[in-house]
C-alpha cells in the first residue's frame, strides 16, 4: 500500500510540475509576444561610430553623418512616432543626414504624405540631405511619390549618381544607386566623375549589393533593407531576412577593401515585430586617418 500511494502522490506532484512548467512557458511566450510587437519596436537606439581614413580631408575632422532607414510608414509605424524620430535626429545636431530607403510601406494608399514632407523639411543638417530609393518606395507605384515628397522635404534623391560636398577647398562623395530589387542600378555611372583619391561613401537599400560595390573606388556603404533580421534569436540569429540582406544583417563587415555598415532600421515589414533588432539610428564621426 505504502508504495502504490507514493507512486500516485508521484504521479501528481508530476503532473502538477507539468502543469507549473507549461504555464511558465505559456506566460514567457505571452510576455515574449507583448515585448516584440509592442516595446522593443517604440524603443530606439542611437549607435556611434567613428569613420576613420587618410582620404578624409582634415576640414571635415568631427563633421557628423546621421544614417537612417526603413522606416515603412503605415505598417504598424504612425505619425506620433515618426515626429519623435525627426526630433531626435535634430537634437543629435548632424552635419549631414542620408536616408537608405523605404519611406511609405505602400506609397499610393498612404495618407499623410503632405504631413511627412513637412516633419522630413524640418531636419536639420548643414552639409546637406541625401537619400536612395529602397525596393517598397517604387513598389505600388511609388517611384514618384517618393521622389516628389524627398525632394519637397529639401533631400537631394541620388540614382545612380553622386554628390560632391565642399568644405573649405576639399571634398567628400556621396554616391547613390537605384534599388537593386525594382530600379536599376548602375554602380560605374554611380562613381563616374569623382576626381581620384576623394572619400566616398556609397548609399545602397540592398547591403548584399557591396559585393558589387567593392569593385570601385569606394570605401564606405551604407545600407538598411534587412531590419537587423527583426526577429533574432539567440544561438540561431535573424529569422526575416529579405532577399539580397541574407550576407548582410546588421552592423559592421569588410568586404574586400570596402567597410559595410548595414542600419537596422526605424519600421518593421512583413510582422509589426522585432525582437532583439531594436530600430536604430547611426551617427558616424570622420576622422582624417
Amino acid at each position: 500500500m505504502h508504495h502504490i500511494e507514493t507512486t500516485k502522490l508521484s504521479r501528481r506532484a508530476f503532473l502538477k510540475k507539468l502543469a507549473r512548467t507549461s504555464f511558465s512557458a505559456a506566460l514567457a511566450m505571452a510576455a515574449a509576444s507583448g515585448y516584440a510587437r509592442w516595446i522593443e519596436p517604440a524603443e530606439l537606439t542611437v549607435t556611434h561610430h567613428a569613420l576613420s581614413h587618410p582620404l578624409i580631408p582634415k576640414s571635415f575632422a568631427g563633421v557628423k553623418l546621421l544614417q537612417f532607414s526603413d522606416l515603412h510608414l503605415g505598417h504598424y509605424y504612425g505619425l506620433k512616432r515618426f515626429y519623435r524620430i525627426i526630433g531626435r535626429i535634430n537634437e543629435l545636431g548632424p552635419d549631414l543626414v542620408v536616408f537608405t530607403g523605404d519611406l511609405l510601406h505602400e506609397a499610393n494608399r498612404y495618407p499623410h504624405v503632405n504631413a511627412v514632407a513637412e516633419a522630413l523639411a524640418g531636419v536639420r543638417a548643414p552639409l546637406g540631405k541625401f537619400c536612395i530609393y529602397g525596393n517598397h518606395d517604387h513598389g505600388g507605384y511609388g517611384t514618384d511619390i517618393y521622389r516628389r515628397l524627398m525632394e519637397r522635404a529639401g533631400f537631394r534623391v541620388l540614382v545612380n549618381e553622386h554628390a560632391l560636398i565642399r568644405r573649405g577647398q576639399h571634398a567628400i562623395a556621396i554616391a547613390g544607386s537605384d534599388d537593386m530589387m525594382l530600379g536599376r542600378p548602375d554602380w560605374s555611372k554611380m562613381t563616374n566623375g569623382i576626381p581620384p583619391a576623394t572619400y566616398t561613401i556609397a548609399l545602397v537599400h540592398e547591403p548584399d549589393g557591396a559585393l558589387e560595390t567593392s569593385r570601385l573606388p569606394i570605401h564606405v556603404q551604407l545600407s538598411g533593407h534587412s531590419h537587423g533580421g527583426q526577429i533574432q534569436l539567440p544561438f540561431i540569429g535573424p529569422l526575416i531576412t529579405p532577399p539580397l540582406s541574407e550576407r548582410y544583417y546588421e552592423g559592421f563587415y569588410h568586404v574586400g577593401g570596402l567597410l559595410l555598415y548595414v542600419n537596422r532600421g526605424l519600421g518593421t515589414t512583413r510582422v509589426p515585430l522585432r525582437f532583439f533588432a531594436p530600430p536604430e539610428l547611426t551617427v558616424f564621426s570622420l576622422t582624417p586617418g
